[in-house]
């Protein structure tokens, strides 16, 4: 089983998402037949690498609502996020440009740690206060996650990795993905947003037996008991 995961280090939910995602894969009896692979969404692609206003500011100018109301809303937020443990600052959070943190995830797949960079670059935006578009920041995440910190800081001085961006947000668009997070199934299933846990159990388990079916190779229902009763066979004489 294949699930392809699409989203966005600005995206709130995302992180969220992905938190009661793994929670649900951890109970799910196949969970080492089931390969995950994070896909890259940019919300917003002309986001300065560096904002002056923070992130109520930003909220409130978006959505044509009050400074007071937008500190409400992210504090909304802040209290789901600690129902999964996760823990968001918004007051020290730095709204930046993704596509260098979005590239860099896509370098460290080539080293079999895309997933680990994706969690650490989520945690640095969400929790540490990181400026994910400083390209020595990223370079030093790379690091702190056993990858060579020089070497990355060389790929994001490049434009290395920016055509596997775009080709992931190709294929969001193609399959109709407008939001994030976005969990795709086999190429064939789409959970969207960041559903509560027992969505993402149930739909496992669901799409497990639905690609895998029982096969019967025998058998005959006068030797098995149905409805209640159990049909008692014949006296041979």
């Amino acid at each position: 089983m294949k699930v392809e995961v699409w989203s966005d280090f600005a995206c709130p939910f995302c992180y969220i998402g992905k938190r009661r995602f793994e929670a649900a894969l951890e109970g799910f009896e196949h969970k080492d037949e089931v390969e995950v692979v994070f896909r890259s969404f940019e919300l917003d692609p002309n986001a300065p690498r560096v904002n002056d206003k923070d992130m109520h500011a930003i909220l409130a100018s978006k959505y044509g609502m009050s400074y007071e109301r937008a500190k409400e809303m992210n504090d909304n937020m802040t209290e789901q996020a600690k129902t999964v443990g996760l823990t968001y600052r918004f007051d020290t959070m730095k709204p930046t440009n993704m596509l260098d943190a979005h590239r860099l995830t896509h370098w460290a797949g080539e080293f079999g740690k895309r997933y680990e960079m994706t969690e650490r670059l989520f945690k640095a935006y969400f929790t540490d206060s990181e400026l994910l578009g400083d390209r020595a920041v990223l370079a030093r995440l790379a690091g702190e996650i056993g990858l060579d910190a020089k070497a990355a800081a060389d790929v994001l001085e490049s434009d290395a990795y920016q055509a596997d961006v775009r080709e992931d947000e190709g294929q969001a668009s193609k399959l109709g993905i407008s939001g994030v997070p976005f969990f795709v199934v086999n190429q064939k299933y789409g959970i969207s947003g960041a559903q509560p846990e027992e969505v993402f159990t149930n739909a496992l388990n669901e799409i497990w037996k639905e690609d895998h079916p029982l096969k019967m190779v025998g058998g005959s229902d006068d030797l098995a008991c149905k409805d209640g009763s159990c049909a008692l066979p014949a006296d041979k004489k």
